[in-house]
């Protein structure tokens, strides 16, 4: 769902970044008051991980269309809302930069769309309230399908009105929703799974590690491995999704390209000149592996060294963004 520049007007975009700015500085601001000196490899992995979940489009059976995993649910079912929105930017801004995944003009809206629903409405409204009283499998993957899928299809929807509102394209509103919202329901069902999954090994593994802000709710639960082996085999799937499974990720158009592909007959939109021109020109300079793969060259394996030093760029990211938090906090 990561939206293109030629979607949005320099006005819409400008918003949008103001909006994600806004709730990064309440993030950071809240960050600041916790002391957990364990969460800060938890995003790193976490981090990487999702990263490398992005690049695996899965297909959607009976409609040319793939989705793949947005991930706010699940970074914040086990970092919380703020540490999760805060790692959501570091994937997205790594794939902008770096990636040519989603325009530059149009990331304030793509953090919003897929990092503040999930992180905030997911995880910090649904999950955080549901687990209450406690916390079984079975609430798990019930939190985690109907999670995702409610929080895709506000971002999905948000697509369409942040589209609408700018005025650039010839989408028109109800036939672009129409289209986005069915597909993306699908997606979200797909990603409910996935995040339930997930959830349900850390929850077996060391339940500690979930997101709970009542922890004597699991005090009964064994703990079956330890904090570092769990962050480690978490840390081996990274490396395994990233330079493998990959490499076999359908090449069918994402539920945002199909969509616009079914209205306008083309799933691309060309925006240029201007600051689009601009934008383009920062963009082209800083992808070093544009879609995820050597410049020019169709070989497998840029794919694979594109999962692999995207999620360790999202790592170091993290951690640096950590470090200069708990700095910071220890000066004042």
């Amino acid at each position: 769902m990561h939206m293109a520049d030629a979607l949005v007007s320099p006005a819409v975009a400008g918003t949008m970044y103001a909006c994600s700015a806004i709730v990064a500085g309440y993030a950071v601001k809240k960050i600041k008051l916790e002391d957990d000196p364990k969460k800060i490899p938890t995003m790193g992995v976490m981090g990487a991980f999702v990263f490398a979940t992005q690049m695996i489009n899965f297909t959607i059976p009976g409609t040319g269309s793939s989705g793949h995993l947005c991930g706010g649910m699940l970074l914040s079912a086990v970092l919380g809302p703020y540490a999760g929105f805060l790692t959501m930017i570091g994937v997205l801004l790594v794939q902008g930069l770096f990636f040519a995944d989603g325009g530059l003009l149009a990331l304030g809206c793509n953090i919003w769309n897929m990092a503040f629903y999930g992180c905030f409405l997911g995880a910090g409204l649904l999950w955080k309230y549901a687990v209450r009283k406690g916390i079984s499998k079975k609430k798990i993957t019930v939190l985690s399908i109907l999670g995702c899928v409610i929080t895709l299809q506000l971002g999905a929807f948000s697509v369409t009105i942040e589209t609408l509102a700018s005025g650039i394209t010839e989408l028109p509103f109800a036939v672009f929703a129409g289209t986005m919202l069915p597909i993306h329901l699908a997606i979200g069902l797909v990603e409910g799974l996935i995040t339930a999954a997930v959830l349900c090994f850390i929850y077996e593994a060391r339940p500690e590690v979930l997101w709970i802000e009542d922890q004597k709710k699991i005090a009964g639960k064994e703990n079956r491995l330890s904090f570092q082996k769990t962050l480690g085999i978490l840390l081996g799937a990274f490396v395994v999704i990233g330079a493998g499974l990959s490499l076999f990720a359908s090449s069918l158009p994402d539920g945002l390209e199909w969509s616009i592909g079914k209205v306008t007959g083309s799933s691309e939109l060309a925006a240029s000149g201007g600051i689009y021109g601009l934008a383009d020109k920062v963009q082209s300079f800083t992808s070093f592996l544009p879609d995820y793969s050597f410049a020019g060259s169709s070989s497998a394996s840029g794919t694979s060294v594109s999962g692999i030093t995207g999620g360790v760029i999202v790592m170091a990211l993290c951690f640096l963004v950590c470090m200069i938090l708990k700095k910071h906090k220890k000066s004042k």
